[in-house]
């Protein structure tokens, strides 16, 4: 009786598994960039207003700021007065324990740089800001870098905190990697539910155009078969930058000089610019999907969706809110 009671929850629970998977694509600040599944389940904010937590479901990427370590803040203060020394060796020993900081050290000391109590340099060799510059340079950190996380909610919706870990580990194509958080500059997350059969997208014309190389295709997780009934609609107007700042709307229509109405769409079963199209797996054939679209499945892979646009800017504006459905 037991033995058969642990096969059901055993298959129960291999079911439930099955249904769902979360895959992480992780830009590492080396500009590397590594893809595979994990195990986490949601996200924990901790905001200026509160802690939220986030079901990763609902995450679509998370750009990591750099959260200033201030229990480094007297240490830093100590080894900025040591470059002041008038024994170059002992400048020379302080700056080398600058530069071997962690790179929660970089917002501190440059909070120490800015502050009233910072002295003004008598010796120019091992300066406190060309320590901050080589450690910048260390840990692949920009000027623009933000001392917060910033969490992006159904494509739609951003919220700055702090997302709280040290590393994460992957499942990959190559086997198990942990990779520590101080290495990683951007999580981008597809969740797949193979249970459900309709989701809404928001492709946007700055990110989401089919010309763009680097993110340009939307993963929507949902993986068809042929013969299954493919379902899209769309909604909403972008901008195009690459075609004179010109208004689209997804069945390719665009706007009238100097009035609110827009052209007539074109009946061509080819894609026309400012179309949402889709494409089944990497290489599949790209497909108008317009304002709404009904077909069946040819090929076996995931589904993809974009904007069509044979150049990509980046200065584009504007979004289609997209539902797909399977069935």
């Amino acid at each position: 009786m037991k033995t058969a009671l642990f096969t059901l929850l055993f298959f129960i629970s291999t079911c439930i598994f099955a249904q769902s998977k979360t895959e992480f694509t992780l830009t590492l600040k080396d500009g590397n960039i590594v893809t595979g599944t994990t195990k986490t389940s949601n996200v924990v904010l901790v905001t200026d207003y509160g802690k939220l937590d986030i079901p990763i479901k609902n995450v679509s990427s998370i750009t990591l700021g750099i959260h200033p370590d201030n229990s480094l803040k007297n240490t830093i203060i100590n080894l900025a007065k040591q470059l002041q020394n008038t024994v170059e060796e002992e400048r020379k020993k302080a700056y080398d324990q600058l530069v071997n900081l962690k790179v929660g050290a970089i917002p501190v000391i440059e909070e120490v740089i800015y502050s009233e109590t910072e002295e003004t340099p008598v010796h120019y060799d091992y300066s406190l800001s060309t320590a901050l510059s080589e450690l910048k340079a260390i840990h692949n950190v920009g000027n623009t870098y933000s001392t917060k996380d910033v969490v992006t909610i159904d494509y739609e919706y951003n919220m700055g905190g702090k997302y709280d870990f040290n590393n994460i580990s992957l499942k990959t194509e190559y086997g198990d990697l942990t990779i520590p958080r101080e290495k990683i500059d951007k999580i981008d997350i597809l969740y797949m539910d193979a249970s459900a059969d309709s989701k809404t997208y928001k492709l946007m014309a700055s990110t989401h155009i089919s010309s763009n190389q680097n993110g340009g295709w939307l993963k929507t997780g949902i993986v068809v078969k042929p013969g299954q009934n493919i379902s899209i609609t769309a909604s909403g107007e972008v901008v195009l930058a690459s075609l004179s700042n010109n208004a689209y709307k997804p069945d390719g229509s665009v706007k009238n000089s100097g009035s609110d109405s827009y052209g007539n769409s074109s009946n061509s079963t080819s894609p026309a610019y400012g179309n949402v199209v889709f494409k089944i797996g990497d290489t599949g054939t790209v497909t108008k999907a317009g304002v709404k679209y009904n077909g069946k499945a040819t090929a076996t892979g995931m589904l993809y969706i974009s904007i069509y646009e044979t150049v990509y800017n980046a200065s584009n504006t504007g979004f289609y809110v997209t539902n797909v459905a399977v069935k």
